[in-house]
This record gives C-alpha cells, sequence and structure tokens, in this order.
C-alpha cells in the first residue's frame, strides 16, 4: 500500500509527473495524494526513489 507522509510532502508534483495514475495534487493543500492503491506500478518505485523530502512509502 503506497502511502505519503504530507508532513513531509512540499507539493513539487514530481510523483505525478512518473506516475500520474497513482499520485496527484490535492486541490485543498496542493500536496500529493494517493489516487489508486497500484502499488505493483513500475512508476512507484521510480516515485518513491526520486521524491526529494522522501515522504513516500509502500
Amino acid at each position: 500500500m503506497v502511502k505519503i507522509d504530507k508532513s513531509k510532502c512540499v507539493g513539487c508534483g514530481l510523483c505525478t509527473q512518473i506516475c500520474p495514475e497513482v499520485f496527484k495534487l490535492s486541490e485543498d493543500d496542493l500536496k500529493a495524494e494517493v489516487v489508486s492503491e497500484n502499488s505493483e506500478a513500475e512508476c512507484v518505485k521510480e516515485a518513491i526513489d526520486n521524491c526529494p523530502t522522501e515522504a513516500i512509502s509502500e
């Protein structure tokens, strides 16, 4: 299960660019949120590895 630590997320949007089928930026706080539980998607690992604040985990 993919999780985002909202206290670490700075809303850079990198995860949404790498893996738009799993992540999007919230309209409320402009921070990333999980929109699909597809943790099997290959791009999820790439998003985790590239998150500058290490806010994404499985």
